[in-house]
């Protein structure tokens, strides 16, 4: 019997063990982060003995700490052009990657004393003191706006109004707070605001915004990190992303 019981209490320590080693890290453009905190345990709950826990950013901070060695499993982007710099730089598996929803950039107000923004003209104006928008070098949303305003020629005009931030969320909290009179974020975004704030416009010529997924290069555990991906496109997880405002791809 002793060899037996010696068996079984290896197996019991090992069980933790073995738990552990089912976990993965999901980092995620900050737009995701409501839907993601919802879909973690509905995945959990499908995939017995797994575990996800998430880190939220900026898509371009994300990928800097992937570059620089952080353990993550699954990188979600808000753009294509920072997956497409993770394949360049090698940190993302490209046969995994695919794009999993779309969003749209809107801009926004504060929903109390706001200043009735009805064009992109109406940001020269001069009760409008302050634009949040996202860091163009690392945000996604940040990069849209640019797109916009480039392609209305108000850039340059504008950029003595801007407030620059360090993700979609926190241009969302400077407008809430009414510590800028507008900003650029997406739908989904604005929706989790409720009354904070009022969408002006959906402002036009910008790349569509898509958000790819896929697997980190260097994951250890690529098949369940596969598994979360493919979990997305289940009607579990469809009916979240739909009940925050992503669109499908």
């Amino acid at each position: 019997m002793r060899p037996l019981r010696l068996l079984s209490f290896v197996v019991a320590l090992g069980l933790p063990l073995a738990v552990a080693a089912q976990q993965i890290t999901v980092s995620a453009a900050a737009s995701l982060t409501d839907a993601f905190k919802e879909i973690g345990p509905k995945f959990e709950a499908a995939k017995a003995g797994a575990s996800v826990r998430f880190n939220f950013a900026a898509s371009g901070v994300l990928l800097q700490q992937i570059g620089q060695g952080a353990p993550v499993d699954v990188f979600a982007s808000a753009d294509q052009e920072t997956m497409n710099r993770g394949v360049e730089q090698k940190a993302i598996d490209a046969a995994t990657r695919k794009d999993f929803v779309t969003n749209s950039l809107v801009l926004i107000e504060p929903a109390r004393e706001g200043v009735g923004l009805k064009s992109l003209q109406d940001l020269s104006g001069a009760n409008v003191k302050k634009i949040a928008v996202g860091k163009v070098a690392t945000v996604p949303v940040g990069r849209y706006t640019r797109q916009v305003l480039d392609g209305a020629n108000l850039w340059t005009t504008l950029e003595p109004k801007f407030v620059q931030a360090d993700s979609v969320r926190q241009v969302l909290d400077y407008v809430s707070r009414g510590e800028a009179e507008a900003g650029f974020v997406y739908r989904t975004d604005a929706a989790i605001a409720g009354d904070k704030v009022r969408i002006a416009f959906t402002p036009t010529g910008h790349t569509p915004v898509t958000y790819p997924i896929a697997v980190v290069a260097e994951s250890r555990q690529k098949a369940l990190a596969g598994d979360f991906i493919a979990f997305l496109a289940t009607p579990a997880a469809q009916e979240v992303l739909a009940r925050y405002g992503f669109g499908k791809p």
